[in-house]
């Protein structure tokens, strides 16, 4: 199936069958919200894989890719469904990157994408939820489910010898769904967790929420929330009030705005987020640095590769049509085909031109597993310093 898909492909390529013209991406992420410190990094990334597609001159006959940014806030679902709406009926968007949290993920998903038949590739959503949620074949995601994260999480306790923890979690998908894989993995294996309660985001003072927790006991609290809303808050009132001193973190807690502010005082902290290591991952941060984005970022990987994905697809399916995103977008992210890292997209374009195959690896590794599912590895961190050291990678 694949070589004849990239036959035709090749096919609609040589008859130059529609002339070069601009193709509008959705770039949604949450500009406002609890994860804005993030969110312009992950943006420059997935706008620098556009940029790289266009300056290739090999994209279906010299259309150009137009990023077109919407806000989701990361936690409004309404705001973040009307965002997209936007970008559908009035940017005439064919694809969308993002969004990035996991319940605005889901509520555009279902809310509009699926309606208008508009695929969709987040960098950042990881609910498991999202796992089985009513796609018809359009979502797909570069960031490994949180049902992988649980486990992780689990085994750095582990390895730790820490068996009795409590536990705060924003009060969303995000962080329910963490939660509770994180939970089940932690209990599974004979750890105890004293008290799992929810934060909300957005508060001025989170005494009481860190008073229960304390009471409750634990040899560490394990925040897994945002690191510029509710999870900050958890622990800089766990600090002040002396309840706890070391901190496990869920990915959403990775920030270098953490440590600006509280790392100092962090010291032996730890916890893990999706990341990888080798050659792809080495080529993303030489053309990060060579183009003055923070390519060390949270999901800056992830959403790199996410519009990389977006091109591919297109190319391989000889359009710039949603159509072709969706179909094809699985067969260039997995072998078989030639090796595809960051800066060589102008190699794969023209070798999806010419008919051949593409396994896109990206900056993050990139091997999806149905149903669009990314594999994922983990970096494993302590708080040393004030600042994030590698342990390993997971």
């Amino acid at each position: 199936m694949k070589k004849l898909v990239m036959a035709t492909a090749a096919a609609a390529l040589a008859a130059g069958a529609a002339a070069a013209e601009d193709v509008p991406i959705g770039v949604i992420l949450g500009f406002t919200g609890p994860i804005e410190s993030l969110t312009p990094h992950m943006a420059e990334s997935a706008e620098l894989a556009m940029t790289e597609v266009n300056e290739s001159g090999a994209f279906l006959d010299g259309h150009t890719l137009v990023p077109v940014r919407a806000d989701s806030t990361c936690i409004d679902s309404a705001a973040a469904t009307a965002a997209a709406e936007r970008l559908i009926t009035t940017d005439g968007v064919v694809a969308i990157m993002g969004a990035d949290c996991s319940g605005v993920t889901g509520a555009i998903l279902s809310n509009v994408a699926v309606a208008n038949g508009i695929p969709m590739v987040s960098p950042s959503a990881t609910s498991p939820a999202l796992s089985t949620a009513e796609d018809n074949g359009l979502f797909f995601r570069t960031a490994p489910s949180d049902a992988r994260q649980g486990q992780v999480l689990a085994d750095i306790l582990a390895d730790k010898d820490i068996t009795e923890v409590a536990v705060t979690y924003t009060n969303n998908d995000y962080g329910k769904g963490l939660a509770d894989a994180f939970a089940a993995a932690f209990e599974e294996a004979g750890g105890t967790i004293t008290l799992a309660a929810p934060h909300e985001d957005g508060k001025a003072d989170y005494s009481a929420e860190v008073g229960a927790l304390a009471s409750a006991g634990g040899e560490v609290l394990a925040v897994l929330g945002y690191a510029d809303q509710g999870g900050k808050g958890v622990i800089q009132a766990a600090l002040d009030s002396g309840a706890f001193d070391t901190f496990m973190m869920g990915d959403g807690m990775f920030a270098d705005s953490l440590m600006d502010d509280l790392g100092r005082d962090m010291e032996g902290s730890f916890g893990a987020v999706p990341w990888a290591e080798g050659e792809g991952t080495e080529a993303f941060n030489a053309i990060t640095e060579a183009a003055g984005i923070n390519g060390e970022s949270s999901f800056t990987r992830e959403s790199y590769d996410a519009a990389a994905l977006i091109a591919l697809a297109m190319q391989a399916g000889g359009a710039a049509t949603a159509e072709a995103v969706a179909a094809n977008l699985m067969d260039v992210a997995n072998a078989p085909g030639e090796p595809i890292l960051p800066g060589e997209l102008a190699k794969g374009l023209q070798i999806l031109a010419d008919g051949g195959e593409v396994d896109y690896v990206g900056a993050s590794a990139v091997e999806l597993i149905g149903p669009g599912e990314a594999a994922g590895t983990y970096r494993e961190y302590t708080v040393t310093d004030g600042d994030y050291e590698t342990v390993q990678f997971r």
